[in-house]
């Protein structure tokens, strides 16, 4: 069945209008009235609806039963991503809300080669979450990857110093001192990931990190690329 993101309070016998992203999406399935889809509005669970209504434009529904459904993983990962190049980062943020990821935070970091401020970074941020908003809606998560905005390692420390979260703090490192992934984490269910973009990230950033209370940690002998090792690490922990 079809499943849409509606970003609106839903309940039973609510009559309402798509969003215009999932309306189009209804005409370009071709589905008529009567048809039935499903919503979610990331605030968990989900809804059957059926189609009442096909305008060339708008498309209106009439919701459903309400189903209390969750597919989120065991373990929360919110990770920070330095900014990779080109159609890289869409792929990072479309495989990385498939793979659970709670949120991303975009990392300019100083060997990023995309920087953003201002309307382009706005722009940017909205394309990412609408990128999560599709994934979410393929994958079958009832809840959407949060893409914050983007900020420096040192502005994102700023807002949340050392001892701020509860869970365990990673940072990917290709340094000697590494500890395996499963090592560090022992069990937790809170993990605040970092990995740098290509090249990974400078020798201050990563001092920076280690000084907040990341620990570094590795996935191997293998150097995987900017936008493959953070999807390994959330592999490893969210499909269980």
């Amino acid at each position: 069945m079809p499943r849409f993101h509606c970003p609106a309070p839903l309940q039973t016998g609510l009559a309402l209008s798509l969003p215009p992203g999932a309306a189009r999406h209804v005409q370009v399935l071709r589905m008529q009235p009567g048809d039935v889809i499903t919503l979610f509005n990331g605030e968990g669970g989900e809804f059957d609806a059926t189609v009442t209504r096909m305008g060339r434009s708008d498309v209106e529904v009439e919701v459903g039963a309400y189903h209390a459904i969750e597919r989120e993983a065991p373990c929360a990962v919110h990770l920070l991503a330095g900014i990779t190049a080109n159609e890289r980062m869409d792929w990072l943020v479309e495989k990385a809300t498939e793979l659970g990821a709670v949120s991303i935070t975009p990392v300019m970091a100083e060997r990023s080669v995309l920087k953003l401020k201002g309307e382009r970074a706005d722009k940017k941020l909205a394309h990412w979450q609408g990128v999560a908003v599709a994934a979410a809606e393929q994958c079958g998560r009832n809840r959407v990857t949060r893409i914050d905005n983007a900020c420096t390692l040192a502005q994102w420390l700023a807002q949340h110093p050392a001892g701020a979260d509860t869970g365990v703090r990673l940072v990917l490192s290709l340094s000697e001192g590494t500890r395996p992934l499963a090592e560090a984490v022992q069990g937790q269910m809170d993990v605040t990931l970092l990995s740098g973009p290509e090249g990974g990230l400078c020798p201050a950033e990563e001092a920076l990190a280690l000084s907040a209370g990341f620990v570094p940690v590795t996935l191997g002998p293998r150097v995987l690329r900017a936008e493959t090792a953070p999807l390994a690490v959330l592999a490893a922990l969210t499909l269980r």
